[in-house]
């Protein structure tokens, strides 16, 4: 048996897997979000701690026999947060999240501080990666910058409560923009821009390795009978790759969440940094993964959802089988945009509006406008020598066909829709987890889903939407200088 431990922003999801990969049972805990200034967020780390805690006493209550034949644990994580630590493993302040944005002006001063911040770390510094913001604290709240031992990423910190190592894995540390991401190393340079050092670090493992075993009186807690090996793991999409097999060069998957994440796995460090291509390591040994982000996929659907009154199924399911490109063309940029643009100010828009146009017009234009948005990311990866056959599609918007058959003629790529059952981080920390445990392959463990169904490319499709997608081009400079 296996345990897969994903700390989200809104929730603790813990998943028991067996020997099969089946997940036989799965338990959750919400988390909240402080907001105490405009950009900022932030969570207490305990909370991460308690929430874990009571996920696998849900476990040990319902399936106490299963959980005691544990043998490995994995996790994964929201990155890029920054947890502080004292020398005596105090927290010193709430973790600086993800998606806070405090710290724009340390990301310049970063750059300028180590020019070659990009070539050692394969990323543009952003505001969301873990660097600025320890730089930000450093300037804001010197105090707490002066009693920092050691820096931990959110999952690592759950490592830390419980193994009492102090460990990160390659995938997750790729997005503190301390790393060189070539080297799979901690870079020196990169730490020295923002005052610290290798002993402020985790010593680094792959995802697939394992870091650490479970403390005894934890064990006794959940009733596991064995000692339990605890894997590296991974950051959130590396993980999430694990879970659908992506773990090959030229493997890829496309998440139509919240936002929107074009994954596809690479044999070698390919940066873009003037596209904002994220180039990570991977969670598996010697390779590595480019990411293009877009920050609202299936959130400008369900901001048309809202302000319509109609739920996003209901305006998706209106369009029918037969798809006619839209006249209008729709901007998704409703809170700025990271690839390949990485500009926080720019706003969406609608362009090309005229008295024919209805609800229905409006929703396939939100549809085709979230493709075009992947389509930038796509180009931005070939233009990194990265690009794929086909992909997974995953995520809310993909229970759409309609947004899929979109999008397949969008990127004139096959998007194949995994079969039913537990393919998230989660469950991919449970296989990094077997990987540690067992001293297996990621290449075996980490198979890929059996396919459900191939959302083919439309040639007629393909043929308009290139036309659509060079207007949809061309329009961003237009928008940038309104």
């Amino acid at each position: 048996m296996y345990l897969g431990i994903d700390l989200g922003t809104s929730s603790v999801k813990s998943v028991l897997m067996n020997a099969e990969q089946q997940v036989l049972a799965s338990a959750s805990k919400s988390l909240t979000v402080s907001r105490p200034q405009h950009g900022w967020s932030e969570q207490d780390p305990n909370s991460w701690w308690e929430a874990t805690c009571e996920t696998l006493d849900q476990l040990a209550a319902s399936h106490g026999v299963e959980l005691s034949q544990v043998r490995g644990i994995g996790l994964s994580g929201q990155m890029h947060g920054a947890t502080l630590l004292d020398s005596n493993d105090n927290i010193l302040r709430p973790a600086m999240l993800w998606n806070d944005t405090r710290s724009a002006e340390q990301c310049i001063e970063i750059e300028r501080t180590c020019p070659n911040s990009r070539k050692l770390s394969g990323n543009l510094a952003m505001p969301g990666f873990t660097a600025p913001k320890l730089l930000w604290v450093k300037q804001h709240e010197p105090e707490v910058f002066d009693k920092v031992a050691k820096v931990l990423l959110p999952k690592d910190y759950l490592r830390l409560c419980l193994t009492g190592e102090y460990v990160s894995d390659m995938s997750d540390a790729a997005g503190t923009l301390w790393l060189n991401v070539a080297e799979r190393d901690w870079s020196d340079q990169l730490l020295a821009a923002t005052s610290l050092t290798r002993d402020h670090m985790p010593s680094l493992v792959e995802g697939s390795e394992a870091s650490g075993t479970l403390r005894k009186d934890l064990q006794q807690r959940w009733g596991i009978k064995q000692s339990v090996v605890v894997a590296g793991g991974a950051g959130d999409n590396a993980a999430a790759a694990c879970g659908m097999g992506i773990v090959k060069p030229s493997e890829a998957f496309i998440s139509l969440g919240t936002s929107g994440v074009l994954f596809v796995c690479n044999d070698k460090f390919s940066p873009n940094t003037e596209n904002a291509v994220h180039a990570f390591c991977h969670a598996v040994p010697e390779t590595w993964h480019q990411m293009g982000v877009i920050l609202s996929a299936s959130d400008s659907l369900q901001w048309l959802s809202k302000i319509s009154g109609k739920s996003a199924k209901d305006l998706t399911s209106c369009l029918g089988e037969i798809i006619q490109p839209s006249s209008a063309t729709f901007l998704p940029y409703l809170g700025g945009e990271r690839t390949p643009h990485n500009d926080v100010d720019i706003r969406g828009a609608f362009i090309g509006l005229e008295h024919s146009h209805d609800l229905k017009a409006l929703t396939q234009s939100v549809l085709e406008g979230v493709a075009y948005a992947f389509k930038d990311c796509h180009k931005a990866l070939q233009q990194a020598g990265s690009d794929f056959e086909a992909a997974f599609a995953v995520g809310g918007g993909a229970q759409s066909e309609a947004w899929l058959k979109i999008m397949a003629s969008v990127l004139d790529r096959p998007l194949l829709i995994p079969e039913g059952g537990e393919l998230g981080a989660a469950f991919g920390a449970a296989r990094l987890a077997m990987c540690a445990a067992e001293n297996a392959s990621p290449e075996t463990v980490c198979e890929s889903p059996k396919v459900k169904k191939v959302i083919e490319p439309s040639a007629a499709l393909v043929t308009q939407y290139k036309e659509g997608y060079e207007r949809f081009e061309s329009l961003y400079p237009a928008l940038k200088k309104a």
